[in-house]
């Protein structure tokens, strides 16, 4: 009998910048799977119907970018302990009985990524400064915790949201910052993550002075379109180790490929070629 077709895919408005499809797309070929997995650009207006379109058309489930991820938490059957904590789910399964439910690898793709550059680095190497207060904010956090975190700098241009983000997630070691003291809190930080939308293709870029972080700080930013922000360029100028956003993409989609597919595929040179080759 003919293998079933599967289909996967990605949620976000706008959706077009995601190489989501070319990864999972990648690893449906070297496996010699049958299936497909498929860019949805949907409006936060009809994520409902789109989240609950997945069992009709026969998805195995899907992928949640921006806007979505905490909206989408409540629309699934049920979510995981991680995605609780979290507050947002980056993932979605739908099971053979039609149930849905959804989970969160950000954070733990987003800690690999920086593994991978940095094998040495942890989280209680000191403090930690965030930029933004989002749904992918909740994620690092959640991670940083989990694996030794002491104290997280939570910085936002809402100053009330960074606020119940920390009061939320541990006000014990998450410490909200107002947005016009950015560049006077990193003076001492291991770590630098931009979490916000600044930099993003056809965003404005992010707005902060570097002058007082660390040269052994390690800087980060989720973003991977384009591959190398502003933001990191400025880090990598003056010495900082870099991480943009392709490693989290990557490390985030083995365990949901895993839950659709039925393989957990391996990350090769070849893959970071083939998605790299998008950008040129």
């Amino acid at each position: 009998m003919a293998q079933d077709f599967i289909l996967a895919g990605v949620m976000g408005w706008p959706i077009a910048q995601s190489r989501s499809p070319i990864l999972h797309n990648y690893w449906i070929e070297k496996y010699k799977l049958n299936g497909r997995y498929v860019p949805l650009a949907v409006k936060p207006e009809n994520l409902g119907d789109a989240i609950r379109g997945l069992r009709a058309l026969g998805f195995r489930g899907c992928n949640l970018t921006m806007p979505h991820k905490q909206m989408a938490m409540t629309m699934v059957d049920r979510v995981t302990d991680t995605a609780k904590r979290v507050g947002a789910v980056n993932c979605i399964v739908v099971e053979p009985d039609g149930k849905m439910w959804g989970t969160n690898n950000d954070g733990n793709g987003w800690y690999l990524s920086l593994l991978e550059v940095a094998p040495s680095w942890k989280p209680s190497n000191g403090p930690v400064a965030i930029l933004g207060a989002g749904g992918a904010a909740r994620g690092l956090l959640v991670t940083l915790i989990e694996n030794g975190a002491k104290e997280i700098r939570l910085i936002n241009r809402t100053f009330e949201k960074a606020e119940k983000l920390a009061k939320d997630i541990d006000p014990s070691i998450v410490k909200p910052i107002a947005w016009d003291k950015r560049a006077d809190v990193i003076g001492d930080v291991a770590l630098l993550t931009n979490t916000t939308d600044q930099g993003f293709i056809g965003k404005p870029a992010l707005d902060i002075s570097l002058d007082r972080l660390p040269k052994q700080a390690l800087v980060s930013d989720l973003i991977y379109t384009p591959p190398e922000t502003a933001f990191l360029a400025a880090a990598r100028a003056r010495g900082n180790v870099t991480v943009n956003g392709l490693g989290m993409l990557l490390h985030q989609a083995r365990p949901a490929f895993e839950a659709w597919f039925g393989v957990m595929p391996e990350i090769t040179p070849d893959l970071r070629a083939a998605i790299m080759a998008t950008f040129k």
